[in-house]
């Protein structure tokens, strides 16, 4: 294998900009909060772009769950699939400058897509320590508040509303 192909064939492919955010809570509406790997103090939701350009978002939002907290979608378990909720809700924003070198080279803009995970109280959570080194179950307000991300609080402060 030459020096380019064996670089190629390290390289991910660039993201497809199009994602989930998914606000996992519980019946109290408490929510699990991730502290991110590669940023200090960035508390965020579940996120993750599509594997491939038709990947059903409500596929994406249960994928990035489980890679992310190891929580497992899907009926037969203590979560099965009717807890994970379409918001029907989509934003666009600005790809972060420090997170552009993800997309392909000119991708400035990213759609999110907004879902809501209800889990049963003392849901254990197993992060992925390459992408996350803590999390915190807290009452939505604290929660939003914690957000990094703008938009991503306002998810959150919308639970309330979207689920009862």
């Amino acid at each position: 294998m030459s020096r380019t192909q064996a670089t190629a064939a390290c390289m991910k492919p660039f993201k497809i900009p199009e994602s989930v955010l998914v606000v996992i809570y519980t019946p109290a509406l408490d929510v699990l909060l991730i502290e991110r790997a590669d940023a200090e103090n960035f508390w965020q939701s579940v996120t993750g772009s599509k594997d491939r350009l038709d990947e059903p978002l409500v596929e994406t939002a249960a994928r990035e769950v489980f890679e992310e907290t190891g929580i497992r979608v899907a009926d037969g378990t203590a979560v099965p699939t009717t807890a994970l909720t379409d918001w029907q809700h989509k934003i666009q924003y600005n790809i972060y400058p420090r997170w552009a070198h993800r997309y392909a080279p000119g991708v400035t803009r990213n759609t999110e897509h907004w879902f809501g995970l209800c889990v049963p109280e003392n849901t254990a959570v197993t992060l992925a320590p390459r992408e996350h080194v803590a999390y915190a179950w807290l009452p939505w307000e604290e929660a939003a508040a914690r957000c990094f991300s703008p938009s991503n609080g306002d998810a959150v402060r919308q639970l309330p509303l979207r689920v009862r």
